[in-house]
Order: C-alpha cells, then structure tokens, then sequence
C-alpha cells in the first residue's frame, strides 16, 4: 500500500493543494462566507459613492421584507424546513450561509502520533469523481435505502483504488452494495465478506449483489469480526504482509471495539463507513472519541444560554441531523457519545460512561493512530440539495457551494438527490500498536 503520508491533525487542508497552509488546527476554526455575505460583497464591489450606499439599503430592506413575508407564509402553511426548495428560499432570504457556523460549533478531528494525514490531494478527488460517476451508474442495486449513498460509495471506491489492498475484507455487506463497490474499484482482488444474512437472500426480493471472487462469512456461515481466526483466514488467501489489507467497517458495531480487534489481528488499513457526530447514531464512534475538549473543535457546551445552545437551536431548523442541546446533553449535561452513553450492536446496548472513561478512549485512540481522515461531502447542500447532515460539523465539501458548472459538467447532476443524503463522516485509519 502507499506509505508516504503528509502532515496534518485536523479537518484538513489538502496537501499539495495551491493556497492551503498545512499544520496547524485553524481551518477547524475557518469560518465560510454564506450565500448572502458573498452577493453582498459582489454588490458592493460593483457599485460605488452614495448610488452604492442607496443599493445595499434597498438590498437589506427587500432582504427584511422577504425574511417576514417568508416566516408568516412558513407559520400558515404546512411546509416541511426540510424541503429543498423551502431551504432554498430561506437561504436567499436570510443570508444565512449553509455552514457560516463552521468552527462555532466545531469539527472535532483525531489527532495522529506524528501528525500525518493522506498523500491524496482534492485534485485527485476530483479526477476521481470524474471516473466514478459512469461507473456509479451501473450500480445494480439503484434504490439502496438505509445502505450507502454516493457520497460514501465514491469515497470508498477511490480509497481502495488508491491505496490497492492485495486483500479486501468488509464487515457489513447488507443487500452487497459495498461488495460491488470494492470490486469496481479492485476486479481482481480478493474480498472477505462477513455479515449476519447473506446478500443472496435479499435477491428474493429485489435487485443484491453477489460476487464471485468473495469468501462470506454469512448467513448460517457467520462468523462475528472479533471472533474469526484471521491468521489462518488471512493464510489462506495467500497473504503474508497485513499491511496490504484493507478492512471496512459498515456493521454498526462500537468504533472503539473494533479498533481493538483490529489491532489484535494486526491490520493497519481501516475504513469506518458510520463516522457519526456527536450526540448521533446507534454506535459510538471515532469522531464522539476525539470530541475532546483539548482539541481545537472538539468539546461542548450544555449551558442553556450558551452561544452554542443558540446555534445548535438555529440549524436543528435547517438540518434534519443536526443536534439541539436537549439532545446532546444527558443528565449532569453529559454531552460524550450520545448525551453520556457508549453505544453498540444498532443501538441495541446503552452504556453510561463517565467522563474519564472518555477521555481515556481517546488518550488511547491517539497512541495508535497513524493517520485520521474523514471524507469531505462530495459536494455542497446547495448543489446536491441534502437535508440531513449539518455542514458546521463537516469539512469542506469537495466541491464548494457556488460552483454549479463543475458539478453539472461532472454528471453529478443526473442523480437523484436522495443519493446524496447519506453522508455520515466516513473515515480512513492508518494504525499500529501503541509505542509503549
């Protein structure tokens, strides 16, 4: 596998990339320009003296005018803030940008013993997204709900692609939408496939994906990821060298477990499909362990009339994930995990941690990881019309609110928009046993 890595701790600035400074934590803590400031500014470019003085007046006024005749209209009228097109016009008529919060609330980011990140740069996300689109649609399973939209697919698939594991191993198959997704990227690499029903019984009932050159561990051959033996599995597929094994996780188990059982069988190469934010999902995560208050982004507030209750309030309006105070925030304002619990096994265990076991997760997180990066959203909610995850808690998207011609000039316009409503902060690991 590729080996040489650059430096980085955060939500990162891609290396390599004209314009971008590498190092330090403050693009966690970079505030975006919203839609509106951007008009604004373009206006008031444009005009100059007292004419310039007159127009940003008539601006505002229409802006306040349009901001009340949209609140009484949204009061009167069942009309979900979810939908596209209300959020739309609400964006227009507010000027409040789609992540003008960035860095109020934060983008909590691992950091690595050495501070290395990916030597992939946006370009090369770019160049990706431009030969996966036709491969994406060829997707035998068109309609994967509760799987993986694109946003994780292309991610996937360019990480295996770039980093060209000699073995794949997947941890959660579902109907095999992964499974396909691994081979595009690898047609002729070995897969290990572990889940509780095989993919071929969902055939039955609409289209799955089975693949040929695939060993699964599945259905009455299950075997649970903790409890395989990997040195004999490993043995007979023929590899000797862990370090080309990719392993992916999409089964909703506890991060933090198995990154243990990872490490115990000597993998190096991790991706987690359900990176989920604090005060989210049905498993504890990377991202809920490195929400440190130590961090630069990481920690919270549960004061009720904190700046961030306020802001957390607010975009609860505009984003269906994201997450108000009440729910961040357990008893004695516990905000770990999912308000003081330690998730597992699809939500199904819900174990209150304190505060120092936390910490302690991510003290050891911290002593095994090599490198930490999440996938950056493909594109910007106001192109690809997501409702679900709040931008303030992601890293920039790949390609920015406002550039609507790459995007169409990418066929990223031929998709529904319910594709791109997945997004849940996937995340490469690079680990290795901790030094002392």
């Amino acid at each position: 596998m590729q080996e040489s890595m650059l430096s980085s701790r955060r939500s990162p600035p891609f290396p390599g990339e004209e314009g971008q400074e590498g190092g330090d934590d403050e693009s966690k803590t970079r505030k975006n320009a919203s839609f509106g400031a951007r008009v604004f500014v373009s206006a008031r470019s444009a005009l100059s003296g007292q004419c310039a003085a007159i127009s940003i007046f008539l601006f505002l006024l229409f802006v306040s005018v349009a901001s009340f005749v949209l609140s009484r209209s949204f009061s009167a009228v069942c009309v979900s803030p979810y939908d596209p097109s209300t959020r739309a016009l609400l964006f227009r008529a507010t000027l409040d940008g789609l992540a003008s919060d960035f860095g109020s609330l934060g983008v909590p980011w691992c950091r690595s013993k050495q501070g290395k990140t990916v030597e992939w740069t946006r370009k090369d996300l770019l160049k990706g997204l431009e030969e996966f689109v036709p491969i994406y649609e060829t997707r035998p399973i068109k309609n994967n709900m509760y799987g993986m939209g694109f946003d994780h697919s292309f991610g996937l698939w360019f990480m295996a692609r770039w980093l060209k594991p000699d073995l794949m191993i997947e941890s959660g198959a579902f109907k095999g939408h992964s499974t396909w997704v691994l081979r595009q990227a690898m047609p002729e690499t070995r897969i290990i496939s572990l889940s509780p029903r095989h993919p071929g019984k969902y055939l039955k009932k609409g289209p799955a994906y089975v693949d040929q050159n695939c060993t699964y561990f599945a259905g009455k051959e299950f075997v649970d990821f903790g409890s395989v033996d990997w040195g004999n599995a490993i043995k007979k597929h023929g590899i000797s060298d862990l370090s080309r094994v990719l392993v992916f996780f999409d089964d909703h188990q506890n991060e933090l477990k198995r990154l243990k059982e990872a490490l115990n069988a000597g993998f190096q190469h991790l991706i987690f499909e359900d990176n989920y934010d604090t005060g989210t999902g049905d498993h504890y995560s990377l991202r809920q362990i490195c929400d440190q208050y130590y961090i630069r982004g990481g920690g919270h507030s549960c004061f009720i009339g904190s700046d961030e209750a306020r802001i957390r309030m607010k975009r609860k309006k505009f984003w269906e994930k994201a997450v108000d105070r009440d729910e961040l925030c357990g008893s004695g304002e516990n905000w770990w995990g999912v308000q003081g619990y330690m998730r597992d096994n699809f939500n199904h265990s819900n174990k209150a941690i304190s505060y120092e076991e936390h910490f302690q997760n991510s003290r050891f997180v911290e002593s095994v990881l090599d490198v930490y990066w999440e996938l950056p959203p493909v594109a910007g909610p106001s192109l690809t019309h997501q409702t679900r995850y709040d931008p303030a808690r992601a890293s920039d998207p790949i390609i920015e609110d406002g550039r609507f011609g790459l995007f169409q000039r990418l066929g990223l316009t031929k998709f529904e928009t319910s594709v791109f409503n997945g997004y849940t902060q996937m995340v490469y690991l690079q680990v290795s046993p901790p030094t002392s």
